[in-house]
């Protein structure tokens, strides 16, 4: 690579990480292109060069994200011809390893909590891309543990309870350490976690009323 083809991905990486502090600080209207370029040590004309505008500097930052929180998917991805409770299982862990990354930039987390509360027209490209694959390998999983006739509604309700506590224990993450003050979220509190996620849903799915009783 060329010292300038370099410097241009420097720019572009440092524009990135800067944006996604202050969309995640701001939101996406609050957010100026003008601080975004003084966080990142660049000028005004290097957003509109490497991304064209502030909302496809947005989309960017949110894909960025998202690559970055499904790098370590492989681990549910090798499982798939295991028994369904444990793909159900390394499913909830890979959903838990990620947001607890010691490694990942904090603001990564909340830019994507920001964007479920005040949505952007940025969200129905993650939901298509990211979100609604994922779902939907989970709603297969719920689907085979059922082993009987429940309505769709029921099977995707099932997966969003599933979804629903692993996402609990990572937003409320503060409140939990307090009530909770043995959860120091260390790498065997997460496997503790997902057992235990798992492990209760596997008892509310075995549970659940099929539609002929």
């Amino acid at each position: 690579m060329s010292t300038t083809s370099h410097a241009r991905g420097d720019t572009r990486q440092r524009l990135l990480e800067a944006a996604g502090e202050v969309f995640a600080e701001r939101g996406f209207r609050s957010a100026t292109v003008r601080e975004i370029c003084q966080k990142s040590k660049s000028n005004v004309a290097a957003v509109n060069y490497h991304f064209g505008d502030k909302r496809r500097l947005y989309e960017a930052v949110l894909q960025h994200a998202h690559a970055w929180a499904t790098q370590g998917s492989a681990v549910f991805e090798e499982s798939q011809d295991a028994a369904p409770e444990r793909r159900l299982r390394d499913f909830i862990r890979s959903m838990l390893l990620k947001p607890f990354d010691q490694g990942r930039p904090s603001w990564q987390s909340k830019l994507m909590i920001r964007e479920m509360i005040e949505p952007t027209r940025a969200l129905d490209a993650l939901i298509e891309q990211y979100f609604r694959p994922r779902f939907e390998r989970l709603t297969a999983i719920v689907l085979e543990l059922l082993e009987r006739k429940v309505s769709t509604l029921d099977v995707r309700l099932c997966a969003s309870s599933v979804v629903g506590q692993c996402i609990h224990f990572h937003r409320a993450r503060a409140v939990i350490a307090r009530l909770n003050p043995e959860i120091t979220y260390t790498p065997e509190d997460i496997e503790m976690l997902a057992d235990h996620i798992a492990r209760f849903s596997l008892a509310a799915i075995e549970n659940l009323p099929s539609d002929e009783e």
